[in-house]
């Protein structure tokens, strides 16, 4: 499955009803390493026709072993790929930053609280019941919890393992199988987590990794009447197409989409460590999350100070190479998200918004190849502005201005979206009337990115259907029956009279 190719990485099998086979659709295609914008691997992508043998081998496995098996026995299974994850984790990290250009630091701290999502969700997985609906002596009413069937997960290229462990552990534990097709530019360690489940002995079927173009492998998973459900992290406008394209049989969708997220100062905040949070949440990952704090609102008695902060921390922030360990920012993922930062860079300037801090690509020295860009800083930013309003999905922070709880909440929600949202007071009143006010799936409270497996996570408005992470995530993959029996065999003949 993984072998030399020259200086390249060679992944030229997909792995497919428990076998790594050759595509039947497809070929070898290049993976590009985002710090140098050159290949660093080949990988093999599929399919229509691989994606048929995935789904295949997937709902045979559910239809067979898997269904059958006891939620303990599949909890023991969970546990077991739990503790190959957490012995993996820093290879996988380092195989993350290469595809991806997350720096090591940031990418090993992630993948290595991977196994946390898998061992809660294995505790989950023998305790999946209904409940009894109490009615009259003659009838006995009762639910059941039942797998959804065959799961179609589609991953987006900012944070592969997390958003694949955001899927994969609760579809395992409700019972349902699953074909994962990962983002076409970061799918090595979707390839690596097959691996590991091989090794942690899944039946044959149970998990299938078929890499390839949303065009066609990804358009196929999304039709493909054999699957019941689609879980898609990514874009709203990818969303509405996987709507139309997956309509015809009904089947099931969860969205994770995206995010425009306001971070709220108040002027009663503890300054210094709402600038810390704030700073980190506008940077990390490059910008390229949908949970960040990208509009930051601050109350006018203090926005000149955070202003000035913003400045200097964003001068503090070293961008380099991703396994660089005293790196704290790699590049954009790939070269059309490069381009479609700077180009709202442009539009920020063009606004009138004031350009206080980066600005611009990186060329310097190692750079000069790789899709660096500066952190970067607008202030006076109005929400009209489109870097406002529309997702950049890159380094940039927008710095509005505000006056007292009204404005903030009325600029806050001004948005069509509505995942994630954050404030800082130390006004407790002020911080549940604020937060309760917020259209958001997610409000953090003197606290930023506060992410963990019991902690349910999605959104509000154009931010996706559904939830992930926490009780409701298994939800998504559940569906419920209601029994009724008779207590009493009886039934009148309506046509006595």
């Amino acid at each position: 499955m993984r072998a030399p190719a020259g200086s390249l990485v060679r992944y030229d099998r997909l792995f497919v009803g428990g076998e790594w086979v050759a595509p039947l659709d497809g070929g070898l295609v290049e993976s590009i390493d985002p710090a140098t914008g050159l290949p660093w691997a080949e990988v093999g992508f599929g399919g229509p026709r691989d994606i048929d043998r995935a789904v295949a081998a997937a709902r045979e496995a559910f239809e067979g072993p898997w269904r059958r098996m006891p939620g303990w026995e599949r909890a023991a299974l969970l546990r077991r790929l739990a503790d190959l994850y957490r012995e993996h984790a820093g290879e996988m990290a380092v195989l993350e930053s290469r595809d991806s250009g997350r720096a090591i630091r940031e990418a090993r701290a992630d993948l290595g609280a991977h196994h946390h999502w898998y061992q809660w969700f294995a505790s989950l997985a023998d305790k999946i019941s209904g409940r009894t609906i109490p009615m009259d002596d003659t009838v006995h009413c009762f639910t059941t919890r039942v797998p959804v069937g065959v799961v179609g997960a589609i991953t987006p290229w900012n944070a592969p393992m997390l958003t694949t462990t955001w899927k994969v552990a609760p579809a395992l534990a409700a019972g349902c199988t699953v074909v994962l097709k990962p983002a076409e530019q970061t799918p090595v360690t979707a390839l690596e987590l097959a691996r590991l489940i091989e090794k942690a002995g899944f039946p044959p079927g149970v998990f299938n990794v078929v890499p390839g173009y949303g065009r066609d492998a990804g358009a196929r998973l999304v039709a493909h009447p054999g699957v019941d459900k689609i879980a898609f992290t990514g874009e709203g406008r990818t969303a509405k197409t996987i709507l139309r394209n997956g309509a015809d049989n009904l089947k099931r969708f969860s969205f994770e989409l995206g995010g425009k997220a306001p971070h709220i100062i108040f002027a009663d905040a503890d300054v210094d460590q709402a600038v810390n949070a704030a700073t980190s949440s506008a940077w990390a990952v490059c910008g390229q999350s949908c949970a960040l704090g990208s509009r930051v609102l601050v109350e006018r008695p203090i926005y000149d100070r955070v202003v000035a902060a913003f400045a200097e921390r964003a001068r503090k922030v070293r961008v380099g190479m991703p396994l660089d360990e005293t790196t704290h920012m790699g590049p954009q993922a790939h070269a059309e998200q490069l381009d479609k930062t700077l180009s709202y860079i442009k539009i920020g300037r063009s606004e009138g918004a004031e350009l206080i801090a980066g600005g611009g690509r990186l060329t310097d020295g190692p750079l000069a190849n790789g899709y660096f860009v500066a952190p970067t800083v607008f202030a006076n930013v109005a929400n009209e502005m489109r870097i406002a309003r529309e997702e950049i999905f890159g380094p940039v922070a927008a710095l509005i201005p505000f006056s007292g709880e009204e404005e903030a909440v009325a600029i806050a929600n001004d948005t069509t979206y509505g995942l994630t949202a954050g404030l800082w007071t130390r006004d407790v009143g002020r911080a549940h009337r604020v937060s309760a006010r917020i259209q958001a799936g997610i409000v953090w409270v003197n606290t930023y990115r506060y992410i963990r497996w019991s902690t349910p996570y999605g959104g509000f408005k154009a931010s996706g259907w559904g939830r992930e992470n926490g009780l409701e995530a298994l939800d998504n993959f559940l569906e419920t029956r209601t029994t009724v029996v008779s207590t009493t065999g009886q039934f009148p003949d309506a046509y006595a009279q």
